[in-house]
Parts: C-alpha cells; sequence; structure tokens
C-alpha cells in the first residue's frame, strides 16, 4: 500500500505505483511516472516527463525534471528516465535532455548521488556510479558503470568516463578518462589505474593485462592511437580491448603526461 502525505501535490494524470511513499510537500508532475516501492521525502520536486524505476530512495528538497539550463530550450518535449534502486540525497538537481542532445537525461540503476549533486541535461549515467557530494555534470557528460566521481568535481559539457574509472575530489575534468583508470587535479589528469576499484571486480590476470597495456599506452612516450591500434592486434583480453577502443575513439582526449622518448 502507498503512502501518501496529504499534503504533497499530485497533479491529475500522475502514475504512481504500488507501495510508494511521498512526504509532505512535495510536488508530482502529471507527465511523472514513480515506479513501485520508490519513496520519495518532504519537500522534493517531480517535474516534467520524469519516469522513476523501482525502489529508488529520494531523499528531500530533490529537484528532479525541471527544465534544461541551456539558453536554447524553448518548451520542447523533453524527458529524465530514471532506472531502479538508485539513492538519490537532499538537494540534487536532475535535468532532462534538450532537443540538440536527443531530449533524454538517462540514468541507470543501482546508483548513488550524494548530497547537492546535479546532472545537466542529456546526461547519461550508467550503473552502480557514486557521485560525491556537490559533484557537478554539465550538459552531455557520460559516465559508464562503476564511476567514482569525487566531491567537489565539476565535468566539462561532452566529457565521457569509462567503466571503473574513478575522478578524485576537488578536481576539475575537461577531457575524456578511459575505463580503470584514476584521474585527480586541476586540471586533472590520469595517475595510474584505479586499482582499489579493480581489485574488487577483476581477477589478478585481467588487472596485470591492465597494468601492461597501461605502460605502453601512457608510459612509453610514443604515439597514444598507435599504440592502442598495437595492442588491439596483439591482445585478446577484452578489458584491454575496452580500454584501446576507448582511446581510439575519444573526441575530447586523454589528460596525461606525455613521456619524452
Amino acid at each position: 500500500m502507498s503512502q501518501i502525505s496529504q499534503l504533497a501535490v499530485i497533479e491529475d494524470g500522475a502514475t504512481i505505483g504500488e507501495n510508494v511513499t511521498i512526504g509532505p510537500f512535495c510536488f508530482i508532475s502529471s507527465e511523472a511516472t514513480i515506479g513501485n516501492g520508490t519513496s520519495i521525502d518532504a519537500n522534493s520536486c517531480i517535474y516534467g516527463k520524469t519516469t522513476i524505476g523501482k525502489n529508488n530512495k529520494i531523499f528531500s528538497h530533490a529537484v528532479i525534471g525541471s527544465i534544461p539550463q541551456d539558453l536554447k530550450f524553448d518548451g520542447e518535449d523533453v524527458e529524465l528516465i530514471i532506472g531502479d534502486n538508485n539513492t538519490i540525497r537532499e538537494f540534487t538537481l536532475f535535468n532532462p535532455g534538450t532537443k540538440g542532445g536527443g531530449g533524454k537525461t538517462i540514468i541507470g540503476n543501482d546508483n548513488l548521488f550524494m548530497g547537492y549533486v546535479h546532472l545537466g541535461h542529456d546526461v547519461i549515467i550508467g550503473n552502480h556510479c557514486i557521485l560525491a557530494n556537490a559533484a557537478t555534470l554539465a550538459g552531455h557528460v557520460e559516465l559508464g558503470n562503476y564511476v567514482v566521481i569525487g566531491g567537489m568535481t565539476p565535468i566539462h559539457q561532452f566529457v565521457h568516463v569509462g567503466d571503473y574509472a574513478m575522478v578524485g575530489g576537488a578536481s576539475a575534468l575537461a577531457q575524456d578518462i578511459p575505463p580503470f583508470c584514476m584521474a585527480e587535479g586541476n586540471r586533472a589528469s590520469l595517475r595510474g589505474l584505479n586499482l582499489t576499484g579493480l581489485r574488487r571486480h577483476l581477477s589478478r590476470d585481467d588487472i596485470n593485462a591492465l597494468k601492461s597495456a597501461y605502460r605502453e599506452l601512457f608510459e612509453s612516450g610514443r604515439p597514444l592511437k598507435d599504440t592502442a591500434s598495437e595492442l588491439l592486434e596483439n591482445s585478446d583480453n577484452h578489458y584491454v580491448t575496452d580500454l584501446c577502443n576507448f582511446v581510439i575513439t575519444t573526441k575530447r582526449g586523454i589528460p596525461f603526461e606525455r613521456k619524452k622518448v
């Protein structure tokens, strides 16, 4: 049975699932869909065409689905889609997509968004990510799975961060971070592999293969994309393949210290 406060404002047309909890002084848009088992604490607002999946926990004063912070936005039909089992803490701000970015902001499953996190328009978040307090993602940013973004870290628009990567707190990220890597600093640059995270999920053999590939790519002083292409031809490890494909297809470049040969 759902528990909905009489002090909540739910517009006609909103779709509310089973066992949903909505606290006092919440606002739910007529176009919103709230999945089974989701809870929304007091003073939170769900605006526009926002779809929220199952068993999400949304804490107080979250603002979900308010119009994009984009001067080009002109009232187009845009959307925010949130998956299942996410934790969205206090004073977070998530915007929907824009016409120029495909019209959708998409969040996967099992993510943790700590207080004051901002997700800009057309952002895509994978699964099992952690964004610490006041991490700020500009428009069109993409995060893979198992990504960790430290607190107080802004990420420039159109940046991609690969699976299992970590960006340290109080960094400023303006370029792409390959999967499995760790970056920090202002401006952020690569510091090595995210070994602590990798040890939780990958085998020792896979980590050793990534260590070797990392040295070849970022510490040999050789041309980056040429080295990635050679590794693709010679390695059958799919994690190394993912790393090399990311390096070859990056659009914003990868921040690392070039070694002199």
